[in-house]
């Protein structure tokens, strides 16, 4: 941070705490100092300054003037004030935010570099924040979503409704439609969008951890607890709290669950202070909750409190329309990400398919299988030989139908091209005019094997 030579801005120095701040920052950052009020608000309004020192004395009449100019062309400035007595201060709340640290003079030079420092590593991190805001404003943006099929834009419309609202919303739908994804959309186009937005999958956690985890445990309240946690739900208080496979959750803690709904309150584990929090909760399932209430492994009234927005997510082989689309910004996203902006789209016949599969593993497994392809592929275009679909779940189509040769001719492709090269991989590789890894891929695709290849590992 020092060596960027960041900008100081100093106000009302004494001669003591004048040479301190020297000694302190002049070395490695770029200071300036000002005792002239209008000079210090010239300063301000011609330069971005990383962090601003003012001298808060009792004859200074101008302080709350000063630290209005500050917040009107700099509020993202963080202020240090430096003051004989801090609580001779009396400043307006709204000033507050700018204000990073109060110190009692007399500083000294090490406690001015800490502060600093300290200020603009906080500074840094929020901005780091409002940029994965404004890109996360991005990515869940209704308005980016692929919904070409009724079926689907219906569904979006109705979130586009529920994301103005604080009531619980229960997504459901097999694995891989996009549960987890829209319930960030519906978070960051929210109230709370400024607010935490923490998702936990429900599945993934040890029923033994799990309620430490959802609502924190005190020292000393079971073996291993040799410190205090703060829960999950501590830490989303004001925003938003995602429940991934909530049907995973033992009976034992839906009922505390349902008192955090109902009266927006909890104890941790160990401990009798009961805490207050204001949280929004989506929570969402690919099992069928009323089947578990059935069988007694699902809270009756834990169902009607989550699914007060009940919101079904049809599998892909249900939205057609979605699936060109949807594909066609998947492999922008893969090439984008693995460097291969060489490719410029799918050929005809990966389309059509795409568009005759089924996709029992929905988008996760569309994502999945083009990342793939874009690894292989050498040309401009995604080819069928770079496509890895199961027959299971295929439309039995001509198209379909006509893949098994086309890959036996690949193979016979192949084997000459090692031959040819005395099954030098690399030269093979070359020869046939892809990348040997894709062609190590193929190999082992095919099955194809050379003795020299056994000898030379067993060597």
């Amino acid at each position: 941070m020092e060596n960027k030579k960041a900008a100081v801005l100093a106000y009302k120095c004494s001669p003591e705490h004048k040479i301190n701040i020297e000694t302190a920052l002049a070395a490695n950052y770029e200071l300036s100092l000002q005792n002239d009020p209008t000079a210090f608000q010239n300063e301000v309004t011609r330069k971005p300054f990383d962090v601003i020192f003012l001298n808060l004395q009792a004859e200074n009449g101008k302080r709350l003037h000063l630290l209005e100019k500050i917040q009107e062309h700099t509020p993202s400035t963080p202020v240090i004030i430096a003051c004989e007595s801090e609580d001779a201060l009396h400043i307006d709340k709204s000033l507050e935010p700018i204000i990073y640290d109060i110190l009692n003079l007399p500083i000294s030079p090490g406690r001015i570099r800490r502060t600093v420092r300290h200020a603009l590593e906080k500074r840094q991190r929020d901005n780091e924040l409002a940029y994965l805001r404004r890109t996360q404003d991005i990515v869940y943006s209704f308005d980016r979503i692929i919904a070409e099929s009724e079926n689907f834009r219906t569904i979006i419309n109705s979130l586009k409704k529920f994301a103005s609202t604080d009531a619980t919303l229960l997504i459901t739908g097999a694995t891989g439609t996009g549960k987890s994804f829209l319930s960030g959309t519906v978070h960051y186009n929210s109230p709370r969008r400024d607010k935490p937005f923490i998702k936990i999958n429900c599945a993934n956690i040890p029923e033994t951890l799990l309620e430490s985890e959802l609502f924190g445990h005190e020292r000393g309240s079971f073996t291993g607890a040799d410190k205090q946690r703060i829960g999950r739900f501590e830490q989303a208080d004001g925003g938003t709290i995602f429940l991934d496979e909530i049907g995973e959750i033992p009976l034992e803690i839906q009922s505390k669950l349902l008192r955090v709904l109902e009266d927006k309150a909890f104890e941790r584990i160990g401990g009798n202070k009961t805490i207050k929090v204001d949280v929004r909760l989506i929570a969402a399932t690919n099992k069928d909750l009323q089947g578990l209430i059935a069988t007694g492994r699902f809270r009756e009234d834990l169902y009607y409190r989550i699914s007060v927005l009940p919101v079904h997510l049809p599998p892909l082989k249900d939205r057609p329309r979605c699936l060109a689309p949807l594909a066609r910004k998947l492999l922008e996203k893969s090439t984008t990400s693995l460097n291969k902006g060489h490719i410029r789209g799918f050929s005809p016949e990966v389309l059509t398919l795409i568009q005759g599969y089924d996709w029992p593993g929905n988008i996760r497994q569309l994502a999945n299988t083009i990342e793939r392809a874009v690894i292989l592929e050498e040309e401009e275009l995604i080819s069928l030989g770079s496509m890895n679909i199961p027959e299971m779940g295929r439309t039995q189509t001509p198209l379909v139908q006509a893949t098994e040769p086309l890959e036996a001719h690949e193979r016979e492709l192949i084997l000459r091209a090692l031959s040819e090269n005395l099954w030098v991989q690399k030269d093979a590789a070359k020869c046939l005019g892809i990348s040997p890894r894709a062609l190590n891929y193929k190999i082992k695709k095919f099955g194809i094997t050379h003795q020299n290849w056994r000898k030379h590992k067993k060597e």
